[in-house]
């Protein structure tokens, strides 16, 4: 790779199977390049996968840096370089998955205490619904009144049915 080759996936998960600026820059890779990351969970979530990754790369020639890990050299073709990857590949799936489960505790925390789990704020406001609700009841089709609204039929429906239980 030439040094001025740069592909950046802005907003694209790590765990994502298909990540367009990723893919051009592995099909960009040939014998002797390097890849160079910023850290090592940008090639996956699982050990499994991030060592078919690494197979793959020795399969092709070429090598891996890291960054975050000094910006030194990952050679996957010696066997300490492969056992230092496979480790680093281990750590990398653990601090995710504790991660995610802290987010899925946080979040439960929250339901349960009845706080706001963010997220967009309402445009309509449940006034509003139950008016609709009332005109959907004295005859006016639900499908218009839910244009009028400004939402689809199935969100009016999710949002009279929120209001109702």
């Amino acid at each position: 790779m030439r040094r001025d080759d740069l592909y950046i996936d802005r907003g694209v998960s790590g765990a994502r199977a298909s990540r367009p600026e990723f893919d051009r820059a592995l099909a960009a890779l040939i014998d002797g390049d390097t890849l160079v990351i910023t850290t090592l969970d940008r090639l996956g979530r699982s050990t499994q996968n991030m060592l078919a990754f690494a197979e793959e790369l020795r399969a092709r020639g070429a090598g891996l840096r890291v960054l975050n890990l000094g910006g030194g050299d990952v050679d996957t073709a010696t066997p300490m370089g492969s056992m230092l990857f496979t480790i680093m590949a281990a750590l990398a799936q653990m601090e995710y998955e504790i991660k995610r489960e802290r987010v899925t505790d946080s979040i439960k925390k929250r339901r349960d205490a009845g706080l706001d789990l963010g997220g967009r704020p309402r445009r309509v406001t449940d006034s509003e619904i139950r008016h609709a609700i009332r005109l959907v009841d004295s005859g006016e089709s639900a499908a218009q009144v839910a244009r009028d609204l400004g939402m689809s039929r199935a969100t009016f429906y999710r949002r009279a049915r929120s209001l109702v239980e």
